[in-house]
């Protein structure tokens, strides 16, 4: 709860349109809201800058639709990523404006307006098969308050692909790449621009990848300074961490 929000319960408990004890059940809601399955962080947004994000793998529909309901009421920005179709339409129900990312697996309702820098974030991909890990980026970023940049299939098989966009992505704020296979695009885009590179392992690739394993582990090693790694296929972990660095004053 913010300030003008505590000042707004004080004054409604002063003209007698609230009475102590609502008062006291609202504050009582303030730290976490108790689903039983899921405890609601109602005070992430005042310590992080960000409201609690939805992890919806692994969730049942009715559970997300709990906790967006409580989202909602407390009148939040929500989204949940790894979200299905059905998750989706049961959503709605409670938000006919919610909206589908069916790519980025990502369902958002907008509450609150964002102020969005003038900054921009790159999300470049090493080929076509990264764009869903690559889509969560970036539509993450942007849900955050961000312009985002998309650059898709640059990578070093072709590198005439990546240099014909230099000029556009050493523009950027922050520079988020996404490779599976081998995972060299990280450490080439990580020697030609002095911006951060978020680089992110995809899963995509043959028997040897080992499902993101070897991209992982050339990206952690890689020879480029300013080249930090999040997990295999972690779009959101990557488009989350370049909204941090893009809105830093």
């Amino acid at each position: 709860m913010t300030g003008k929000e505590i000042e707004k319960l004080l004054t409604e408990i002063r003209e007698g349109t609230r009475s102590v004890e609502e008062a006291l059940e609202v504050l009582k809601t303030l730290p976490y809201t108790d689903l039983g399955y899921a405890r609601i962080d109602h005070h992430r947004e005042m310590r992080t800058g960000y409201p609690e994000i939805i992890y919806c793998a692994g969730k049942t529909v009715e559970q997300v639709a709990g906790i967006f309901r409580v989202m909602l009421e407390k009148g939040s920005n929500v989204m949940g990523t790894r979200a299905t179709a059905m998750m989706f339409g049961a959503i709605q129900e409670l938000a006919p404006d919610a909206v589908f990312f069916p790519e980025a697996r990502i369902i958002s309702v907008s509450r609150k307006p964002l102020e969005i820098p003038e900054s921009t974030i790159s999300v470049i991909t090493a080929g076509t098969s990264d764009i869903p890990v690559a889509e969560e980026a970036a539509v993450t970023a942007e849900l955050l308050g961000n312009k985002v940049v998309r650059i898709y299939d640059a990578g070093v098989a072709g590198i005439h692909r990546l240099v014909d966009k230099l000029p556009e992505i050493r523009k950027c704020r922050v520079n988020i790449v996404i490779a599976g296979m081998e995972g060299a695009l990280a450490s080439v885009v990580g020697g030609l621009v002095d911006k951060p590179v978020i680089a992110v392992p995809t899963s995509v690739g043959y028997g040897a990848s080992f499902q993101g394993i070897s991209a992982l582990l050339a990206m952690l090693t890689s020879c480029s300074s300013g080249v930090t790694v999040v997990n295999i296929d972690n779009g959101f972990g990557a488009g989350f961490s370049a909204s941090m660095i893009n809105k830093l004053k």
